[in-house]
């Protein structure tokens, strides 16, 4: 009889085949070019994390446009945090389909030629649906969208809520992050829909679009800008009559008022608290003449001598007072790593520091202020004068003096941070001791130089020291200054100009825009690399104070300077847009004088944001005047294109 036989030992069994080791075996498929190899270290592992943020940064930017551009552009009412349930909602609707609010999804009876009975198909379940897809005949087409008419607003609207990707994430900056630094090689979105729109009509389409679309629209306001020269050094008006024959072609295209620097160089300009307004009072008289409403532009900066625009008018400096107290105290003037003195304004160091003859630098500003209420108080009471814009910093706009023509400066460099005079190193030793870090008291060794590339510099370098804890240490100092000098200013000024509605001008620094660290913009004094929005906390402290924030508007042609980053569409819409959400009035300036109907063009589409669904406009759009305004005759051309950009903005866009 046969038995089983027992083995003795494990070693008789025989062995089982090796398990495949996982970790070696080869992806196949889709796998095998999509999954990258596992991180083999700690450090493979973080740059794994940190490709995987990008990635999600990245798709949220595109979600984001997507969003935008059909709420802009098709008028889709979607919530502020939309997800992409209620996108397709959305378009099942704009398609004709039922969407009921559990998800039910179904096509009604009398969508199509045929009627087909069908269960409606669930959300929940797991089916693709087709969507009917209109043909090119559509009544809903691009064409249509562009020509949709612009409507009054409503008395109360609800505001258009932002879709919040992240804190400070600018969909534009995004895409050259991912992209490796190398913005040449990527297409960027234009962040101003109307205006990548407008990239594909030909100019005599844009012209008829003017005509038929904006009759009846919102009227905003044109100002045009007065020559700087027409007050000399003596404040004397230099010649009445050709400034009243520039008015009267002005009056002629129906603008509806100027704008008029008064500058604290001529005022006060030879001996302190000796303040002459003899010039202004014969302009504010001529003016009163041709029944036109007027800004004040009161001017706290020095102009000429840098080369813009050709100017060969006569150079304002700073009082001459103020400028033999900077031969004995260099430190009362903006300087870079240098030493070099930046005489254009005063540093904002002395705000409180009693280094003017016994004032400091806000109550010098105050005093003038106060001189020149007190002087044309009667025209407040008329209502004459429009609004009061304040001068805060260099050219008269909201930030630092960090790229200036006589040092050199050529676009598109990033600047120099100005924070070494010995009041602002104090501050900052000072917020470096608070903060537990007495070795942060010093600015950064390596920020370049005014000519700079942000990948030249390891500050500003993607993954650069400005990301590092000294880097944002010293960057919210240095925008904290900017903010604070703002606050204290306004606060002042809303004593002398109670009731009266100020403007504070915000510039357009966007060249390297689209670059990771924003370099321009942070020497400038605006900390708004790709992670963050650093516009929100300087208009949260301008909403305080209730003024309407100006932009500066640069116009297409540096909207796709793909070698400097530059996008200055996408820059004005990220301040616009948050400018609107905190409920700031909003208005613009050209920053360069333009001739031509494409500029116009565009400025009429910006202003009169034609399918925004909440009907928000511009305030008001200051035009500016070339500087050799009184020597040059405009064609008729250029005057005709003028007078239809005006009628466009007024809401009566007949031709002449």
């Amino acid at each position: 009889m046969n038995s089983k036989q027992t083995p003795s030992s494990d070693s008789d069994y025989p062995a089982p085949p090796n398990p495949p080791n996982p970790s070696q075996r080869r992806p196949r498929g889709f796998a095998s070019a999509s999954s990258p190899p596992p991180p083999t270290n700690r450090k493979e592992r973080e740059k794994e994390k940190e490709r995987t943020k990008l990635r999600e940064r990245h798709r949220r930017a595109i979600t984001s446009r997507m969003l935008s551009g059909l709420r802009q552009h098709g008028n889709f009412p979607l919530p502020a945090r939309a997800d992409m349930n209620d996108v397709l909602a959305a378009l099942a609707r704009e398609a004709g389909w039922v969407v009921e609010a559990d998800g039910t999804t179904y096509r009604p009876a009398s969508l199509g030629h045929t009627v087909a009975v069908q269960p409606p198909i669930s959300a929940s379940n797991n089916q693709l649906v087709n969507f009917a897809v209109k043909s090119a005949e559509s009544p809903i087409s691009s064409s249509s969208l562009r020509s949709c008419p612009v409507t009054k607003a409503q008395d109360v609207h609800t505001p258009l809520m932002p879709v919040e990707v992240e804190d400070g994430l600018s969909s534009a900056s995004l895409d050259s992050v991912v992209a490796g630094g190398n913005a040449k090689r990527m297409k960027y979105v234009n962040a101003d829909p109307t205006m990548e729109s407008l990239d594909h009509v030909a100019h005599d389409q844009i012209s008829t679009l003017h005509e038929d679309q904006f009759i009846g629209t919102e009227y905003i306001n044109v100002f045009a800008t007065l020559p700087m020269g027409i007050i000399n050094n003596y404040c004397e008006l230099i010649d009445p009559e050709a400034v009243k024959q520039e008015l009267r072609q002005l009056k002629a295209l129906n603008v509806d008022g100027v704008v008029v620097y008064c500058w604290w160089g001529i005022v006060e300009g030879w001996a302190p608290r000796k303040y002459n307004w003899s010039g202004y009072n014969d302009l504010f008289m001529i003016l009163k003449e041709f029944h036109f409403k007027f800004q004040i532009m009161l001017a706290f900066h020095d102009y000429g001598g840098n080369g813009l625009n050709g100017s060969m008018e006569m150079p304002i400096s700073l009082p001459k007072w103020v400028l033999e107290i900077g031969k004995e105290n260099p430190d009362i003037f903006f300087t870079d790593r240098e030493g070099r003195r930046n005489t254009e304004c005063l540093s904002w160091g002395i705000d409180r520091e009693r280094v003017l003859n016994g004032r400091t630098g806000l109550e010098v500003c105050f005093d003038f202020m106060r001189s020149f209420r007190m002087e044309f108080d009667a025209l407040f009471e008329e209502g004459t004068i429009y609004a009061v814009e304040i001068g805060m910093g260099a050219s008269g706009e909201l930030r630092y003096p960090s790229f200036p023509h006589k040092f050199g400066w050529i676009y598109p460099g990033i600047g120099e941070f100005q924070c070494y005079d010995r009041y602002m190193q104090q501050n900052l030793r000072n917020a470096a001791k608070l903060r537990g870090h007495a070795i942060w008291g010093r600015g950064p060794d390596s920020a370049g130089y005014y000519n700079s590339r942000p990948h030249e510099a390891e500050f500003f370098c993607d993954k650069g020291e400005y990301d590092n804890y000294y880097g944002r240490f010293f960057l919210k100092w240095y925008t904290g200054y900017l903010i604070n000098h703002t606050d204290q200013l306004l606060s002042l000024t809303r004593l002398v100009f109670e009731g009266i509605q100020l403007v504070v001008k915000i510039p357009s620094i966007y060249w390297w825009y689209k670059s990771a660290s924003h370099a321009a913009e942070l020497t400038a004094g605006f900390y708004n690399p790709i992670n963050r929005d650093g516009y929100a906390p300087i208009l949260e402290v301008l909403s305080r104070h209730g003024v309407t924030v100006k932009i500066m508007y640069c116009g297409p042609h540096s909207q796709d300077d793909g070698e400097a980053c530059a996008d200055s569409g996408g820059l004005f819409w990220q301040v616009m847009r948050s400018g609107q959400d905190l409920g700031l009035t909003i208005a613009a300036e050209a920053s360069l004088s333009c001739h031509d109907s494409d500029m116009y063009d565009r400025i009429v589409d910006m202003a009169k944001a034609r399918c925004d669904p909440d009907h928000r406009h511009l305030a008001f759009f200051t035009y500016l005047q070339s500087p050799h305004i009184f020597m040059e005759q405009r064609d008729d051309l250029q005057l005709t294109e003028l007078g239809n950009f005006i009628r466009c903005m007024h809401g009566d866009a007949t031709q002449f």
